[in-house]
């Protein structure tokens, strides 16, 4: 029989106020979260609990219920605890009963009767039982739970000899960003250093402490400090905290804004909703809930070694992790800018955390082994973050559980740290920082309606595919989306405005379920004549092709309408791949292509590698800016293991028979064209290949305006208008900052491609675009008006686009060309389409 007494069983971090559980079913598994923090119970327990509930009522009235596991599975029990959760405006346990205290038991013995008999008197004493439903300070609750008599007066935290304080104005609290800043300041002060909120308090050079305390926007806190130079020290800590309050409060009042812009176009629900305004990737509305993607539960082996050897092999687990979050912060600053890289920098942080270092320690000293002590210490203060009731902070416990893979993969390198496996069966919207190109490709449509990334672009990959799947998807979400998602939320996703809606109502579901039936007759009546060509009223006609990856995405492109494949990106074959593909397993690619096209044009486009696309069994060289680095054309001409094995596959492919065209990335000048047609007519005179048209990517502001030089060496120009618009804008198309403005109906892309078309004609050659505003409806019409004769796209986009071309006349689509041509504003330009 268990003597432990009852106040060990009951402790600060078992205890969370002001709860709001939307159900029953919520509030057992916010309590056992408690539980599982404080190593008591596996996370199986929760489960337990649940099918405890439909074989037991566990309320025992007077708005206090007792849910606990069954017997059979009190193994998953680790140590004795009872967890209680408060919940001030009480929850339906039960028809007809009211919970208003959740005390969750874990015990394997009878050490938790005490606190039961205790309960059972608090029951008979309502107004006691009520200050406890309403209390502020969970020491009260503690208190009662474990002692007679009336509680004592708690004595605060010490503070320092040198100490200020000051009020937190930070709109988003005190999160993982700034408080990195604090971390680092304190630590070069050299100085101890305590941060206090009430009775709380964390050494301010450690970051796990500072977001434990759950510092809000209005708390107040005291910052104290002693050593030497303790006063000159502590003004200059000072100084950093309230300096970080202008960007903190600059970053609050973009995410409002960008919140509160109306769409242009897209869903708006009757009611007001809370929204996360991310950017338009892909369009459609979906309704659901939400799955947050997780890792796998993972099987970590338990194997002791001696503390020597795993402190070791800790250290060094820890330092090759430290290089790579460097290396991610570096790579997403290049992208992203610095402000988006912090949160590698403050990941690093939390692996510098001592209680975290320490308690892995202790556990490799009870016998475990340093992998599976590693994974147990991040798993026990990640749920305790997450058990703050902070969505801030359970942000941070995701950043520390994904630092916290990194270093298992390095301990345990067989172990998988993730994937899309544990989707839910019920259909739902997936939220995920981004997804590679072939996890989005490989998704399976039966279970995911939608996408929200936290990152990303409009034209990532991620992006792309997803509209190639006919997904809607929302990029750039950024932090509100890292932070307020929740598994299981119902959410409305409309890729169209790119927003995010949660918590809708009935009568907000309804709406867009009638939005969305809407949307599916338009694009019905669209599909019914997808086959028929793009033919203007005046009888011009305007191919429109598909922008296509592998072979087997052709029969979908030609039930859309497509009448051929206007890129082929050969780049996913290196993507997708481990090793680089051999040139005849490139062959064999591109014959398939070819005779799932039949007679239909194929484009292929050669290796486009560099800038945001890196494979690493490539081994290319870092770039300090990659984007206007050895890309393209630039790196094929440098690397001819890479061009002379993929020519002589295309050669190979088009010997056989097919309407085959060669098509190189990035080319900046006449030189690169001039000799690449030469290594072509080397390599299709060694196999005595038929000769296939050559052509280019019209990418950079240079090559638009040699337009007219490169067409005497080019049969045709794709533009990309992707890549032209960042180019042109100095905008970086993957930075959801400038995202919104990196609109390529701006003006000045537009007289580009008008220059292109221009300089094309003047050598008889035909200019096709295969970037994302062919695929817009709109775009597509301005681009049929400035002489493009090709628009090749995703293959969903294009009934739209060839029923808006059909119901247009020539001459209008150069009329409305000429006025876009004479705007100052991507703005004015859109505003076009609206006037018409």
């Amino acid at each position: 029989m268990s003597t432990m007494p009852s106040d060990h069983l009951l402790g600060l971090e078992l205890v969370r106020l002001n709860a709001v559980p939307a159900t029953k079913e919520e509030a057992i598994a916010q309590a056992c979260q408690l539980l599982v923090a404080a190593g008591c119970v596996a996370p199986d327990f929760a489960a337990s609990m649940q099918r405890r509930e439909a074989v037991a009522n566990t309320f025992l009235g007077h708005g206090v219920a007792i849910p606990h596991g069954l017997g059979e599975d009190k193994g998953l029990i680790r140590k004795d605890g009872i967890a209680v959760l408060q919940v001030p405006g009480g929850l339906e346990w039960n028809p007809g009963q009211q919970a208003r205290l959740v005390v969750a038991i874990a015990a394997k013995g009878d050490a938790h009767i005490t606190i039961l008999r205790r309960l059972t008197r608090l029951i008979q004493n309502e107004a006691s039982l009520e200050a406890l439903f309403t209390t502020a300070d969970a020491g009260d609750i503690i208190h009662a739970f474990t002692a007679d008599g009336p509680r004592p007066a708690t004595a605060a935290a010490n503070d320092f000899s040198y100490a200020f304080t000051w009020v937190v104005d930070y709109p988003a609290g005190l999160h993982a960003r700034p408080a990195s800043a604090w971390v680092d300041a304190a630590r070069a002060a050299d100085l101890a250093v305590r941060v206090r909120h009430g009775l709380e308090a964390a050494d301010a050079r450690n970051l796990v402490a500072l977001l434990q305390l759950g510092l809000k926007a209005g708390d107040e806190i005291t910052v104290s400090a002693e050593g030497d130079n303790a006063e000159a020290g502590l003004a200059r800590l000072k100084s950093v905290i309230t300096g970080l309050s202008a960007q903190e409060k600059l970053d609050a009042e973009r995410a409002k804004a960008k919140a509160a812009a109306a769409p242009a176009r897209g869903f708006t629900p009757p009611g007001a909703l809370p929204v996360i305004a991310g950017l338009a990737a892909s369009p459609g509305l979906a309704i659901g809930p939400l799955h947050v993607l997780a890792g796998e539960a993972l099987d970590i082996p338990d194997r002791p070694v001696s503390l020597t050897e795993g402190g070791n092999a800790l250290h060094e687990a820890l330092s090759h992790t430290r290089q790579q979050l460097a290396a991610l912060a570096d790579d997403t600053a290049r992208r992203l800018g610095a402000q988006d890289a912090a949160i590698f920098k403050a990941q690093a942080e939390l692996l510098n955390d001592s209680d975290l270092i320490t308690l892995t320690c202790q556990l490799m000293v009870e016998g475990h082994g340093v992998a599976y002590a590693w994974h147990e210490a991040v798993s026990r203060m990640a749920a305790r973050l997450g058990a703050l009731g902070n969505q801030v902070l359970a942000a941070r416990a995701a950043d520390l559980r994904d630092a916290g893979q990194r270093v298992l993969s390095h301990l345990e390198p067989s172990i998988a740290t993730g994937s899309l496996g544990d989707l839910p069966a019920e259909p739902c919207i997936l939220v995920a920082p981004d997804l590679s190109p072939s996890d989005t490709a490989g998704l399976d449509m039966a279970r995911v309606l939608g996408l929200a990334m936290i990152q990303g672009g409009p034209t990532s990959h991620t992006a792309i595919l997803a509209r190639t799947l006919g997904l809607p998807a929302l990029v750039a979400g950024g932090e509100a989306l890292a932070t307020q998602a929740a598994s299981g939320t119902m959410a409305i996703l409309d890729g169209t405005s790119g927003r995010l809606y949660l918590n809708p109502t009935a009568a907000d579901i309804e709406a867009a379920r009638a939005f969305a039936a809407d949307l599916a007759a338009q694009r019905a009546a669209e599909a019914e004549q997808r086959a028929r060509p793009a033919i203007t009223t005046d009888e011009v006609r305007i191919e429109v092709a598909a922008n296509v990856n592998r072979p087997d995405q052709v029969a979908m492109a030609l039930t859309e309408g497509a009448e051929g494949v206007g890129l082929m990106r050969t780049e996913f074959l290196f993507l997708e791949a481990g090793a680089t593909p051999t040139e005849d397993e490139q062959f064999a690619t591109y014959r398939g292509m070819i005779e799932a096209l039949g007679d239909r044009p194929l484009i292929i486009r050669a290796l486009d590698i560099g800038g945001d696309k890196q494979v690493a069994h490539l081994h290319l060289p870092r770039e300090e800016n990659p984007f206007l680095g050895v890309r393209g054309a630039r790196l094929l001409l440098r690397r001819p293991d890479l061009l002379l094995p993929q020519l002589r596959a295309i050669y190979r492919a088009a010997k056989l028979g097919g309407a085959v065209s060669i098509m190189f990335p990035m080319v900046t000048s006449v030189a690169e064209i001039t000799r690449m047609r030469e290594i072509c007519e080397q390599v299709r005179a060694g196999l005595e290949a038929p000769r296939l048209p050559i052509g280019i990517m019209i990418e950079v502001p240079a090559a638009a305006v040699m337009a007219d030089a490169l067409a005497a060496r080019c049969d045709f120009f794709s533009i990309g208008t992707n890549d032209l618009t960042q180019y042109a804008l100095a905008m970086d198309r993957q930075n959801p900052e400038l995202a919104p403005e990196a609109d390529s109906l701006h003006p000045a892309v537009l007289r580009l491609i008008a220059q292109t078309v221009q300089g094309a004609r003047a050598h008889g050659g035909w200019v096709g675009v295969c970037g994302g505003i062919a695929g817009d409806a709109f775009g597509a019409a301005l681009l049929a008006g400035l002489g493009v004769s090709e628009l090749s796209m995703t293959p969903r986009d294009i009934p739209a686009v060839k029923a808006r071309l059909r119901r247009e006349s020539f001459a209008s689509l150069q009329a409305l060309a000429t006025r876009a041509l004479a705007c100052v504003s991507a703005a004015e330009v859109r505003a076009l389409e609206d006037a018409r």
